[in-house]
């Protein structure tokens, strides 16, 4: 098994880091930069920054948090939200990210998953699928940060996109984000089953043993947190210890 990658996950409104549940109910938790710095300092592995607010605006307002976290932050940074056409790519890239999340717009002209895996790199583009769950095995991908159905399946849409040259997916349980009650493991397990590029498991981080499930039951090559970070009920060393002695593989950081 490869090492299994540890992902802070910041939401941003504005200024400010957020967290929600199921995507709704904002409140405020802090600084983003100083959040970020403490996760690279703790030995994240990559880092994921999402507009929350970007379809507002219809645009991603993320470039100068990004520049000023890469002044201090040396790690793999992904970007989603707002982002619609290649020069939003290309901004988003010069700012100092690595890869960018689409959701919205991917579903809107899936030939913009082709246009920026040529243009930048398959490993640059990351499908954003925020997930909810229809019936018992069958979710439907939303847009909007979860406000709006595409009337798309998730399991023939990851497919698609990992056909048209996407490197990663990005995959949010709405149902399960904000709650601590674990992730949706058998939605993780039906992409990851249907697709053969890493899946980032997002949504229900709550306890350590949320982290044994997804990976060893459903095989997620990544997982992403945010409330069980930003609210101190574990550090990322004692979330990477814990995955050590259950026998899952995580990047050696430095004491």
């Amino acid at each position: 098994m490869a090492n299994i990658r540890l992902i802070p996950r910041l939401d941003i409104k504005g200024k400010y880091l957020i967290k929600s549940v199921q995507l709704e109910g904002v409140r405020k938790v802090g600084d983003p930069h100083e959040f970020a710095r403490r996760y690279y300092l703790q030995g994240a592995d990559e880092l994921l920054y999402m507009d929350a607010v970007a379809s507002l605006y219809d645009r991603n307002n993320l470039t100068e948090i990004v520049r000023e976290t890469v002044q201090d932050v040396f790690i793999p940074i992904t970007v989603g939200g707002g982002i619609r056409s290649l020069d939003d790519v290309r901004k988003i890239l010069l700012s100092g990210a690595d890869k960018v999340a689409v959701n919205t717009a991917a579903i809107r002209d899936p030939s913009l998953i082709d246009q920026i895996a040529r243009q930048f790199g398959s490993q640059c583009m990351v499908l954003s699928i925020e997930a909810k769950r229809v019936t018992g095995n069958r979710w439907e991908a939303y847009t909007d940060n979860g406000r709006e159905k595409s009337g798309r399946d998730v399991i023939s849409w990851a497919r698609e996109a990992a056909d048209r040259g996407a490197g990663e997916i990005l995959l949010t349980s709405v149902d399960r984000e904000g709650t601590r009650r674990g992730f949706d493991l058998e939605l993780v397990a039906s992409v990851t089953q249907a697709v053969r590029i890493p899946v980032v498991a997002s949504g229900g981080m709550g306890q350590m043993e949320h982290l044994a499930a997804v990976v060893q039951g459903a095989g997620a090559s990544a997982i992403a947190m945010a409330d069980i970070l930003h609210y101190g009920r574990a550090s990322l060393p004692e979330i990477r210890d814990a995955a050590s002695r259950i026998g899952i593989p995580t990047r050696k950081v430095a004491a």
